[in-house]
């Protein structure tokens, strides 16, 4: 088949046209951030940094799903610590205990009338998996210092934040400095078990009182290195939103009965089927609002090939989508998630379950509802016979979306780039859940961030074993805590 000439002329003008786009749109990204000098180095004495970040880390504030399980004493000896070891703070600062073990600080502005800015973190931890004690090279509440590390439960989630505020908030108060603004700490005793006793008890308090902070900052983010494809910088990726949650049982029942004479369908089967069904049809793929802007910003720092696909965005998603699922972490960035649990069935291994049940969590993405992830479960598992039920307290929508370019953010990006000079700042989405789902409305923009180093191999450590941070990586957290604080406006 030969093309007529007009066709042929035609297609040359289109694939012009189309490459001129593609160029035009890949030159108006923006450009890499020019070189900025690190601002005048802090002076610390990191050894006695690390020294008081360990004896936070010695406290054993567990919480446990189990509440009858927690010893709520633990949480007394942290206030007890933070006031022993911070007396400039607390003189500055009026100490709150909030719902009987959260804390709330003020520290007045200078400007009584200018909105506060509101910094969260949280002082419990999650419990060490029984079985897996012995994979730790240190003990989990050792808060020994050793290689050049601090270790132990909260180094990184989310002591680390407590301390680092603590820290910066009692070297300025010793010199006698004053916030422009009124300053909030809020430090929670039950995040990692929904936080619904501390940060959404400290929230109300707020609300009661008529606050309203220009900005509030919580956990979520981090400095990370070698987690974004095609870029070798550290990338701050300082987060304009977080995930909804939302859980749900699949029930499944059946006659019981001896194992020997099994019928062609089972409790446990039907389970499984539904379960299988809703791993292999997972929610829609696409890029939310905070992930455009994550991507858009972090283009400056990859190849040609990957700035043209991200430039063009309007071409290439499906490719971009194809990339992005590739890894657990960035999956999670671009689809509401879908991840079973907690399954039981059964008693006995000769014994047909007459019921089996399973708890499917699911993250979602700014525009989905807890609605829409309801409809999707009945529709992909289409089996009247399955009992579908969300789980109480397990559902809240995504975040709003924080603005990205407003001055709050430049702020804390200013502040990374005075300590973390060769970082690249971006934006992005906290895949799991902070305590900052508990203030909505109650700030004008919120953001995730903690001004730490993260490689691969800490993501599992964040839960997991050998939970630890580096004496020098906590002084710098130490150094940006405390210039997000003193270039408050």
């Amino acid at each position: 088949m030969r093309w007529p000439k007009t066709a042929l002329t035609a297609l040359g003008i289109a694939l012009i046209a189309l490459i001129a786009v593609l160029a035009f749109n890949t030159a108006r990204l923006p450009g890499m951030p020019g070189a900025r000098p690190a601002a005048p180095r802090l002076p610390l004495d990191e050894k006695a940094l690390a020294e008081r970040l360990a004896a936070a880390i010695r406290i054993p504030t567990v919480s446990f799903e189990d509440k009858s399980q927690i010893d709520l004493a633990t949480f007394e000896r942290m206030a007890a610590l933070l006031e022993t070891n911070y007396p400039n703070a607390h003189r500055v600062m009026t100490r709150e205990v909030i719902n009987g073990h959260s804390l709330l600080f003020t520290w007045p502005g200078k400007d009584p009338v200018a909105g506060p800015a509101l910094f969260l973190a949280h002082m419990d931890v999650v419990p060490v998996e029984p079985g897996t004690e012995s994979l730790w090279l240190q003990p989990a509440f050792s808060g020994a210092v050793s290689n050049g590390y601090v270790w132990g439960r909260g180094t990184l989630d989310d002591k680390v934040s407590v301390i680092g505020l603590m820290e910066a908030a009692e070297s300025l108060a010793a010199s006698g400095w004053q916030p422009a603004r009124t300053v909030l700490f809020a430090f929670g005793h039950d995040e990692e078990i929904s936080g619904l006793d501390g940060a959404a008890k400290i929230a109300e308090t707020l609300k009661a009182r008529g606050v309203k902070a220009t900005v509030l900052l919580d956990e979520g983010g981090a400095i990370t290195i070698g987690l974004m494809p095609g870029v070798k910088r550290p990338v701050a990726a300082i987060m304009a939103a977080e995930k909804g949650y939302a859980s749900f049982k699949l029930t499944a029942k059946a006659i019981g009965g001896h194992s020997s004479t099994p019928p062609p369908d089972t409790a446990a089967s039907s389970l499984a089927r539904a379960i299988v069904r809703l791993q292999d049809h997972p929610m829609p793929a696409r890029i939310a609002p905070p992930v455009d802007v994550m991507l858009e910003r972090a283009a400056p720092a990859m190849s040609l090939r990957n700035r043209v696909v991200i430039a063009n965005r309007w071409l290439f998603e499906p490719l971009l989508l194809q990339l992005l699922r590739g890894e657990p972490v960035t999956n999670a960035l671009i689809r509401t998630t879908t991840a079973p649990t907690i399954l039981r069935a059964g008693v006995k291994d000769n014994v047909l379950p007459a019921e089996a049940t399973a708890v499917i969590n699911f993250r979602l993405l700014p525009g989905d509802s807890v609605a829409d992830v309801e409809r999707h479960i009945r529709s992909v598992i289409g089996d009247d016979a399955i009992t579908i039920t969300q789980e109480a307290g397990f559902g809240n929508p995504a975040s709003p979306v924080s603005d990205a370019s407003a001055p709050a953010f430049r702020h804390l990006g200013n502040a990374v780039l005075d300590v973390f000079p060769d970082a690249l700042v971006s934006t992005g989405l906290v895949v799991g859940a902070t305590d900052a789902r508990h203030y909505a409305g109650l700030y004008d923009n919120r953001y995730n961030f903690l001004p730490v180093p993260l490689v691969a191999a800490d993501l599992n450590r964040i839960h997991g074993a050998n939970e630890r941070i580096a004496i020098g990586d906590f002084a710098n957290a130490v150094r940006w805590y405390r210039r997000v604080l003193e270039t408050l406006e």
